[in-house]
This record gives C-alpha cells, sequence and structure tokens, in this order.
C-alpha cells in the first residue's frame, strides 16, 4: 500500500544549521547584508524611473557603523524599505526571495538585484546573537516597524520610530564572534568583498569603494590612461601592463571585465588570485581556475558575470554550462587580441615578445583551441634577434636544413653561450639556430614536435654536425678502417671513465672539432622533463651523465695521432685533447681542472 505525505521540517533545527554551516567563510554575512542594502537601492532606482515612487531620491548609499561599546554592527541604507505585511512575507520566510519576486516584475525595465535565493539576511545569525531591523517603506503613508529576533524561531514586529525612508539592520555581536567588533576586520572586509559595489559605502565617514569600475563602461568610451589607472587600482605596486582586453559580452551569456597582460618576461608562476570574478559587481572568489583556462591564469584583471551566482561551488562551476561558454569565450578573445596587435604592429609585437612569448607558448601546450590560433602569432628568434613565426621560419630555413627524409630541422640552442662551439661548427654549414632557452621550451618543444608535420627539432649539442640534419652525403674518411679502430680503442682504454664516455670515429669536415661531446638525447630530456616536475631523485635523476665522443677522423691531430709510435708523448697528446673537449663542455671541475690548466701549455695545433 503506498504512502505519501509531505516532508517535515523542524525550523527549530534550521538556525544551528545556518550558524555553523550556511557559509564556510563566516565573514560572508556582511557582503550579503551590503548586497542586500545595495538591492534596495537598485529597487528604489528602478521604481523611480518607471514613475512609481516619487518624491526627491537623495543621496543614495549604504552606511556600515559599529558601536565598539553595544558590541553591535549597523547597515544602513535608504532604499525601498519595507511595509510591516512586507517584512512578514521576506523576513519571516525563510528562503522566500523579495529579489526574485521584482526581477520578474520588472525584468523588462532594467531592474537588476544582486539576491536571489532569500538567505543571506540570515547568515547574519552565524556572528550576531540578536538582529533587530528598522525600516520604513517608499510607500506613502507607510509607518515604520521593528523587527527582532534572537536566533530562535520567535519574532517580534512592533511600530518604530524611524522618519525617513529606507531599512536599518542591527546586528548584536555574539560572544564568539567579536573579531567583528574591530574596526580593521570590518573595513576589510568592505574592501575585500564591496570595492566596487555600485552604490557608495560608508564607512567611519569614508567611502571605501570605487561605484563605476571602468569594466561597467562601454570600450569605447576608455581611454588607454583610464586603463593603467584601473589596473595601479588593482595592483598598486605592479609595473604597467602590456596591453589589455575590455569583455563586453550580451548574449549567450552576460559577461564584462578586463583582463590585463603583465610583464612576465622569461618566467612561469600561474598565480590563483590575480584574476577575481564578480557577480553585480560583488567580489565572489580570486580562485578562478575553473572559469579562466589555466594558461589564463598568467593574466590579471577581473570578470564579472551575473550568470554566475554568489554562493558559488568548484561543482557548480565544473559542470555549469555558462561558465564553459565563458571559458571558451575568453580564451577567443585573447586570441583575437594577440592576432591583432600582430597584424596591426609587428614590430611593436616584435619588441612585447619577451614578455608574452611565456604566456602565448603555455597556452599552445594547455589548451587545444588555443594552439590552433597560437600558431598565427607565436615567433621564434634566431640567434641574430630576429622573429619569425613559425611558418616563416620553416619556409627560410627549408632550403638547407631540410634532411634526406624531407623534414626540416630546426636547430636550436638553450644556452647560446655554453653552445658556442657547437653552433660555430653548424654556421659554417650555412644552418641557422633558435634561441630556445625560455622556462617552458622543453615542453614546447616537444608539443610541437607531436603537432607540426614535416619538421623535426634537435638541440645543436644532441649529434655530430652531420648527423644534425642527415641529407645522407658520405664523406671519405683520410684514416683507413683499421687506423680508425685503432685511434677508438686507444681512447676507450685510457679515458672510458667506467662507461660513462663511449667512443666513435666519424668523417668529418677538417676544420670541424676533433672530439665532440655529445649526451645522448633521450637521456638529456629525461633528466630535464624530471627536473622541471621536481622527479630529480629517482633513477635518472642519480644516474651519472654518460657522453658518446665523436673523433673526427678527418682532423689533422687524427693523422698525427695514427702516425706516433705508442708512448708517453702519444699518452700525453691524447689527454690533452680529450681534456680540452670536456673543458669546452664544462666537464673539468677541481683537481681535473687545476691539473689541465698547469699541464696545457703545449700547442695542439699540427
Amino acid at each position: 500500500m503506498a504512502t505519501k505525505g509531505n516532508i517535515s521540517v523542524h525550523t527549530e533545527n534550521i538556525f544551528p544549521i545556518i550558524k555553523k554551516f550556511l557559509y564556510s567563510d563566516h565573514e560572508i554575512f556582511l557582503r550579503e547584508l551590503v548586497s542586500n542594502a545595495v538591492d534596495a537601492t537598485h529597487k528604489l532606482k528602478t521604481l523611480a524611473s518607471s514613475g512609481e515612487a516619487t518624491g526627491e531620491l537623495g543621496d543614495l548609499k549604504i552606511t556600515v557603523k559599529l558601536n565598539k561599546e553595544a558590541k553591535t554592527l549597523h547597515i544602513i541604507d535608504n532604499g525601498i524599505g519595507m511595509t510591516e505585511e512586507e517584512v512578514g512575507k521576506y523576513i519571516n520566510q525563510l528562503a522566500f526571495s523579495s529579489a526574485e519576486e521584482f526581477l520578474d516584475k520588472y525584468k523588462d525595465k532594467g531592474g537588476q538585484v544582486i539576491g536571489h535565493f532569500g538567505l543571506g539576511f540570515y547568515s547574519a545569525f552565524m556572528v550576531a546573537q540578536k538582529i533587530e531591523l528598522i525600516t520604513k517603506s517608499y510607500k506613502e503613508g507607510s509607518a515604520a516597524v521593528k523587527w527582532s529576533c534572537d536566533g530562535s524561531t520567535e519574532f517580534e514586529i512592533v511600530e518604530a520610530d524611524k522618519a525617513e525612508r529606507g531599512t536599518e539592520v542591527i546586528l548584536h555581536l555574539a560572544d564568539d564572534s567579536l573579531e567583528f567588533n574591530e574596526e580593521a576586520r570590518i573595513r576589510n572586509i568592505l574592501e575585500k568583498y564591496c570595492k566596487f559595489l555600485p552604490i557608495e559605502i560608508e564607512f567611519e565617514e569614508k567611502v571605501l569603494n570605487n561605484p563605476a569600475p571602468l569594466w561597467t563602461k562601454a570600450p569605447a568610451d576608455c581611454t588607454k590612461e583610464e586603463y593603467e589607472a584601473f589596473y595601479k587600482e588593482l595592483y598598486p605596486f605592479s609595473e604597467t601592463p602590456l596591453f589589455w582586453i575590455h569583455l563586453n559580452v550580451d548574449y549567450p551569456f552576460k559577461l564584462t571585465g578586463i583582463l590585463y597582460f603583465p610583464k612576465i618576461k622569461n618566467e612561469f608562476e600561474p598565480t590563483r588570485n590575480k584574476i577575481q570574478l564578480y557577480s553585480n559587481q560583488v567580489f565572489v572568489t580570486d580562485s578562478v581556475q575553473d572559469i579562466v583556462p589555466e594558461f589564463l591564469m598568467l593574466l590579471h584583471g577581473v570578470i564579472d558575470s551575473p550568470d554566475i551566482p554568489l554562493n558559488v561551488s568548484r561543482s557548480y562551476l565544473q559542470s555549469d554550462a555558462n561558465v564553459k561558454k565563458i571559458n571558451s569565450h575568453i580564451t577567443k578573445k585573447v586570441a583575437d587580441k594577440l592576432e591583432e596587435i600582430y597584424k596591426q604592429d609587428r614590430t611593436e609585437y616584435n619588441n612585447k615578445w619577451e614578455s608574452i612569448g611565456t604566456f602565448v607558448k603555455y597556452g599552445m601546450i594547455s589548451e587545444e583551441k588555443f594552439y590552433d590560433r597560437g600558431l598565427k602569432f607565436c615567433l621564434l628568434q634566431n640567434k641574430a634577434k630576429d622573429y619569425f613565426t613559425l611558418e616563416e621560419y620553416k619556409e627560410k630555413i627549408s632550403a638547407t636544413q631540410t634532411d634526406k627524409d624531407g623534414k626540416v630541422v630546426f636547430l636550436y640552442s638553450n644556452d647560446m653561450i655554453a653552445h658556442d662551439s657547437f653552433i660555430q661548427t653548424v654556421e659554417k654549414r650555412g644552418y641557422e639556430v633558435l634561441a630556445m632557452d625560455g622556462v617552458l621550451d622543453n615542453h614546447f618543444i616537444s608539443n610541437l614536435e607531436n603537432k607540426m608535420e614535416g619538421v623535426s627539432w634537435k638541440r645543436v649539442d644532441s649529434d655530430s654536425v652531420d648527423k644534425l640534419i642527415d641529407k645522407d652525403a658520405k664523406k671519405e674518411s683520410v684514416l683507413s678502417d683499421s687506423d680508425q679502430t685503432v685511434l677508438k680503442e686507444m681512447f676507450e682504454k685510457d679515458f672510458a671513465h667506467n662507461g660513462q664516455f663511449r667512443f666513435s670515429t666519424e668523417a668529418l669536415a677538417p676544420d670541424d672539432s676533433f672530439l665532440t661531446l655529445i649526451k645522448p638525447e633521450w637521456e638529456r630530456r629525461m633528466k630535464e622533463m624530471q627536473k622541471m616536475q621536481g622527479m630529480g631523485m629517482d633513477i635518472f635523476g642519480s644516474m651519472p651523465d654518460s657522453y658518446n665522443v665523436v673523433i673526427n677522423s678527418n682532423h689533422a691531430l687524427s693523422v698525427k695521432l695514427s702516425k706516433m709510435a705508442e708512448g708517453e708523448a702519444k699518452t700525453q697528446l691524447s689527454k690533452q685533447a680529450f681534456d680540452l673537449a670536456r673543458l669546452s663542455q664544462n666537464l673539468l671541475h677541481g683537481v681535473e681542472l687545476t691539473n689541465f690548466i698547469q699541464r696545457n701549455t703545449k700547442d695542439l695545433s699540427v
């Protein structure tokens, strides 16, 4: 037999729940009460514009006062006010929102309010042992009333002595919430949550907020000086930003805001608190990673969307359709702005690349849609400090740096000074080298290797010069195969260092280096990746570096050593050559370096 009925809600259990669990951070009560006061003021302005409220509006503002002796906090507005009937309807009925009702009635007349759910007023019981509300409606002939409640389910409404329209909420602070009986604490909360509320907020006879922040204006009405001044208002100690994006969307969601590109240079530190989220100019959070794509966390600024509620949660942000649309839209607007600057003034864009390069590369690594757009304005820099897009550079070097398989080889260095000898060697072949010394460049190159067709990336020290770009051109060696074997075995016998150095011979140009030390590419990349990820203590991080040593069998010193008789002179000459090669790779330290300097008085040239 089926049984139907109504779920019973015991109101005496509601207030303890509100006090402990309505909001995780109790300071939010002040944001809620001030937001209610702003809503009351907005409602009055809407009614006045439609002719339903007559008379002078006066100086519309919200005043917050603290009476430390009485341990009371007062939030006062001169907005719409309430009649006794409205107090019974909106205050005595938990979670019944006057905002929802007002929006439904005045949505076609520009009615705009912050609150929606009717719980904000009761958040005051998180810090108050008693609340009094004194209010008088804007309606002619209305009498002022006073509502009071001590946190139980009982309340009292009596006539009040209030001459002016509006509402005053008085919080009698509980003993466990006396932190809110301090002026500095209240000021900090107001500056955090109410800094840009659209109605003036006065505390200690000082207006604390900017009621008309720049993002509320039309982009066409804003000047460069205003954008820079607003940035200083947000971040007083920061350098002037490079440029900015003014967001202004009405459909399919509402979104306004300004995102600034700071001067980040060759750094990588996504910050979690540089973009602030607002809802109708009320601060919500600075943890916006679910609204803003990860790579955009490098930006600074504000985002304001009434489509994101004040009482936002991670699960809401991750699942809400509007949030996902906002995320995609912001990515598109950022890409549009970068492409616009690139096309309008290439020289200026090149000059800014040092500061925005990390940002663009991070976006291309982490966001698939941004990668496709970024290909158009991502720049590479060669040794001569000239800038090219990926396609421009590919076209520039394709004639000289295409290998036997038809792949265009991008040679690069992450340390132009340390790799100088390698760079000089490849430049003799007419090759160019890219400077890829950014903090993200290892990841960026790996990303490009997986996505760019017909291109191969090789670090300039990753192989001998003829193997970096293998054109399948065989060089003859002046040494016979047997002479090469003897030379190789001699170095292996004397300098293998327990397998740290592996020797081979190769027929290079006579003016190329006699010995070239090459770190195996796979090992180098693994170690660099682990270092980037903080994994330096695992198996690869603890292994000693190993090197492939290429002996140039066409070098004059190879010929000389192959002709020398076995003995001390031959051993010393080969050791000097080997130590010199190690020195060029910064592999001589301590005693070895001291001994090399002391004995290296002979000229190795032949």
